[in-house]
């Protein structure tokens, strides 16, 4: 999607892509807004998560669905949305919420309610025979301490399950899960978790684009990245490709390192 044929920058996984993914996170977009949002972002996104419950609550549901399917891109709701449901005894009436609204995807977590990780697995089974499942593992309620073992072993274990890929939680401000309270990674846990689980299996929240920065520095381009501002797709892509101060001389030859300030 170049304008110019420059050189020296990174090969990006062309769509339908398993890595290289870029989440964008609409917490209420207007159907005008999401119809700006595919003109100008379409090209570089992969997912589009209806955040929270707000699925319930926004209007022209299905038409903004319709839209972004229609520019390629896989809508689906939010795991709190989930949560709703499980906690009210409504499963069923969740898979048939999803189904009705014309969705492929759906996140299944347990980041805000007690739920045995048993149950949780049963739900990834059960949707995956009819679903992409996108499994978000952490909590949302600060100060909740889950251990880096039990991370990984849980995102082992959802992902032999059926999950698609497994989300690391960070919610929509990055200061909590797989960073800490001043939005700062929590590295041994993201070191932990690279160690057991493949990362291209991990779609990693990155709100901040000091998150986005390290993890690209960290795995490269074609890193998964998720719950991406609407107005930042564009300026992640530039980051991702050597566009910006911030990655501009990580894919230049030694050669050119000699212009780095």
């Amino acid at each position: 999607m170049m304008n110019f044929d420059l050189p020296f920058i990174p090969e990006r996984t062309k769509k339908e892509r398993s890595s290289g993914l870029t989440m964008m996170m609409d917490k209420g977009l207007s159907l005008k807004e999401a119809e700006h949002f595919v003109e100008s972002s379409a090209d570089f996104t992969d997912f589009v998560k209806f955040g929270f419950g707000t699925a319930l609550i926004a209007k022209e549901l299905r038409r903004k669905v319709q839209l972004y399917r229609s520019a390629g891109l896989n809508p689906y709701f939010g795991g709190t949305l989930f949560e709703m449901f499980f906690v009210r005894n409504a499963f069923d009436r969740f898979r048939t919420f999803i189904s009705e609204s014309g969705l492929e995807t759906v996140e299944v977590s347990d980041g805000s309610i007690r739920m045995e990780h048993s149950e949780k697995l049963e739900c990834i089974r059960k949707l995956a025979k009819d679903f992409r499942v996108l499994s978000e593992v952490g909590s949302k309620v600060k100060g909740a301490d889950i251990p880096n073992e039990v991370w990984v072993m849980n995102m082992k274990t959802e992902l032999e399950t059926g999950a698609w890929k497994v989300i690391a939680e960070a919610r929509e401000s990055g200061t909590i899960g797989i960073y800490k309270s001043d939005g700062s990674a929590n590295q041994d846990l993201i070191d932990d978790i690279m160690k057991e689980i493949s990362v291209d299996e991990v779609i990693w929240e990155a709100p901040n684009k000091a998150q986005q920065v390290m993890f690209i520095k960290l795995i490269g381009a074609n890193v998964n990245l998720g719950n991406i501002a609407p107005g930042e797709v564009v300026a992640l892509e530039a980051l991702r490709c050597g566009m910006r101060g911030d990655t501009f001389f990580d894919y230049l030859p030694e050669k050119l390192q000699e212009r780095k300030l």
